[in-house]
């Protein structure tokens, strides 16, 4: 009978213990992630330009997801239309988040059309559309890396990430795990192609996450700014 006490209160007492000691272990674990990499800086701003809503607009203490339409913005409706539910729609109401498409001056009466089609449902308040002279187009498209050149419409299907210093995020090297271990050859990535459904949804998706954490941790005083470093000694050893 005593045996049989002995035994119950074993396993009680290992029942009892055993999530305990397990969250114990847990709990001076710090969740670790790589953050976003600066991959390019001093990037324009673009407080002279002309918000489509007449408002003040700027890059400069915003996170933002920066696009070129160019001058057939209608043209490009599959690839915005990405962006807004793949994007847009995950991350609006986030301090600080704003989508900012650029467009040559005389794209009004396109960009109230695509406006129309694209919010449907909603007032799209943290996207604004920024009207601008093609040599102020080009000139902000230049101080970005990208692997792509504007096109002579001024359009272009990739989408940049640029952080409240205006500096642009992205990936120094862009392999996921699986390229890592069959040892594919290594890639930046510089933007975002909207048209790719699964980099938009996947890859760029994760990369605004990830940089939403960093200035939450920040905020918080738990961010190390080691790896920030690193990635300017980087891009100064590239340039």
């Amino acid at each position: 009978m005593e045996i049989v006490k002995v035994k119950r209160y074993i396993v009680l007492g290992i029942l009892f213990f055993l999530p305990v000691a397990f969250l114990l272990m847990l709990y001076p674990a710090k969740h670790n992630y790589d953050p976003l990499d600066i991959v390019n800086t001093n990037i324009s701003d673009i407080s002279n330009f002309t918000s489509d809503r007449g408002d003040s607009i700027a890059l400069k203490d915003q996170i933002t997801v920066l696009g070129f339409l160019g001058k057939n913005p209608l043209d490009k409706m599959i690839a915005v239309s990405n962006l807004k539910e793949l994007v847009y729609d995950k991350f609006k109401g986030f301090k600080n988040f704003q989508i900012i498409i650029v467009v040559p001056n005389g794209t009004e009466e396109d960009i109230k059309t695509l406006k129309k089609e694209i919010n449907t449902y909603e007032d799209l308040k943290y996207w604004d559309y920024a009207f601008a002279t093609e040599g102020e187009i080009k000139m902000l498209y230049n101080t970005l890396k990208s692997k792509e050149r504007l096109d002579p419409n001024l359009s272009s299907n990739n989408v940049f990430i640029i952080d409240k210093d205006l500096s642009q995020r992205g990936r120094l090297d862009g392999r996921d795990e699986k390229q890592v271990e069959d040892n594919k050859a290594a890639f930046s990535v510089y933007s975002y192609n909207m048209i790719e459904v699964a980099e938009i949804k996947n890859m760029m998706s994760d990369d605004v996450r990830i940089l939403f954490t960093e200035y939450r941790e920040k905020r918080q005083g738990k961010f190390d700014d080691s790896n920030t470093r690193r990635n300017k000694e980087i891009l100064k050893d590239n340039e």
